[in-house]
Parts: structure tokens; C-alpha cells; sequence
């Protein structure tokens, strides 16, 4: 069997997609993997769907001029509005974190109750609340935005009194209404995944986008003609503004040292 030796390319607007990155490192350890945050012109939640598009174009542009095999969208917000653009315009497969997060909450609801948690921008999308819908249209869908937990993560206060509080008062509405599964919709979120199981209860599954999109790349792969021969895999990091503290930051997302990335300018 004829193997494909050539990288994965990630993208996200900051450094939250290094969580995808992570899950695909734990589930396809033998790929290798170039990441591009576009940390200069982060977040993409408040642009406009036509700036999102633009920017995510030159990302997938990117990562293409330098051989990848598939493009990951590792950002809501560029998932929500640029997935079937850049799956139209590149040569090569694209993947992004709804797709596989709506499909993993289907598969873990038992009652249909089915709540969602992320950016203002990616609430504001609809995205996975209109998927949800055309997949099960009897659910009980219920979406708020969570703002202050990207912070809170990014200052590595996961196990911190006020984060406990936060997460309590955002939860409480969604405990209320009785879901039964709730969708980690940031790739931040997955950092505070033991803070919010804790707040949200036993009788509430929890869905991580990031490691559901790296399963539905595993599944993809299967062991066909995409899959490296090569191990072990390696990650290249690119950036297009080297953030204050970014190692310590990066370092938590990725579950490890990051290496030095490299600055690059987006055309």
C-alpha cells in the first residue's frame, strides 16, 4: 500500500487549535503536522463572515504552498463560515471542528437535550445549533456564549476559585432545562474540561470538538493512502505575531514544549 509522507495543516486564529493538534498527535502519532496561528489579527469571533473567509483563505493558502495533505480548521468561528469556501477552492480534503462535534453530541444524548457553550461569535453563527436541528429536529437545543473562560484558560486558572464560580453561574441555565450532553464548542475549552464536568455533574456527557474532530480524521485516514509511513510525527509551528508568554500558553495547549515558531506575513 502506497503511503502519503506529506503533513497535516492545521490553522486556528490563535494558539486554542494547538488543542486539535494535541488530539491528533495522540490518535495519529505518526503524522506530521504544520500549524498556523494567526495570532496578528486574532480573534476572528468579532470580524465580520466576510473577513473570516478572507482570512481563512490565506491560512489554507499557506499551509497548501507548503504540501499538505488536508487542511484542519481548528477555529469555530472560521469552521462556521469558511468550510464549504475553502473545500470549493483547495485541492486538497478539508476538515473543520463542527461537522464532528454535532455528530459526537448525536451519538452521546441519549434524551436530545443538548446544550453548547463558546465564543459570542461562534453562538452567533448558529453553526452548530442549525446542524444540530437538521440532524434531530425534535432536540432540545440550548446555546450561550461562555466569553470569560477563553481567559481564564489562557491565564491557567483551570483550577481556580473564580473559575468555579464563573463556570457555576454559566452552567446553572443549562442545568435547569435538564440537557444531557453538553458541546464544548472553543478549543479552548477542552483545559478546563475537568473544572466543567465538575460544575455540569455526572448525568452530563461532555463533547470535546477538538478531540472529535481528530477521531473523524482517524476514521478518515483508516489506514488508506493518506496515512504517513513515516514515524514518528512531527509539529512546524508558524505565527503571524509572536504573542507575550506564548510558550507557557502554547505549552499547556499542546501538553508539551512547542519549540520555537516561526513569524510569517499572510498576503
Amino acid at each position: 500500500m502506497s503511503r502519503d509522507a506529506r503533513p497535516l495543516g492545521v490553522f486556528d486564529s490563535g494558539v486554542g487549535g494547538l488543542t486539535v493538534v494535541r488530539e491528533l498527535r495522540r490518535q495519529l502519532p505518526d503524522e506530521s503536522i504544520i500549524y498556523l496561528g494567526d495570532t496578528a489579527r486574532v480573534p476572528y469571533g468579532n470580524k465580520s463572515a466576510e473577513t473570516v473567509v478572507r482570512f481563512a483563505r490565506e491560512d489554507a493558502r499557506f499551509l497548501v504552498e507548503r504540501g499538505v495533505k488536508a487542511i484542519v480548521i481548528a477555529c469555530n468561528t472560521a469552521s462556521a463560515h469558511a468550510l464549504g469556501a475553502l473545500r470549493e477552492e483547495f485541492p486538497v480534503p478539508v476538515f473543520g471542528v463542527i461537522e464532528p462535534g454535532v455528530q459526537a453530541a448525536l451519538r452521546e444524548s441519549v434524551g436530545g437535550r443538548i446544550g453548547i457553550i463558546g465564543t459570542a461569535g461562534t453562538i452567533a453563527s448558529g453553526a452548530y445549533q442549525e446542524a444540530l436541528r437538521r440532524e434531530r429536529p425534535d432536540a432540545l437545543i440550548m446555546a450561550e456564549p461562555t466569553p470569560l473562560l477563553v481567559p481564564l484558560v489562557e491565564e491557567a486558572w483551570l483550577d481556580h476559585a473564580a473559575t468555579r464560580l464563573i463556570l457555576d453561574e454559566y452552567l446553572a441555565p443549562f442545568l435547569t432545562a435538564g440537557i444531557d450532553t453538553l458541546v464544548l464548542a472553543c478549543t479552548h475549552y477542552p483545559l478546563l474540561r475537568e473544572a466543567i464536568g465538575a460544575a455540569a455533574g455526572p448525568a452530563v456527557r461532555l463533547v470535546d470538538s477538538a478531540s472529535a474532530c481528530a477521531a473523524q480524521l482517524a476514521m478518515a485516514f483508516g489506514g488508506g493512502e493518506l496515512v504517513s509511513g513515516l514515524p514518528p510525527g512531527r509539529v512546524e509551528l508558524f505565527l503571524t505575531d509572536l504573542p507575550r508568554g506564548f510558550s507557557s500558553v502554547a505549552g499547556r495547549f499542546l501538553g508539551g514544549g512547542v519549540g520555537n515558531p516561526k513569524l510569517v506575513t499572510l498576503e
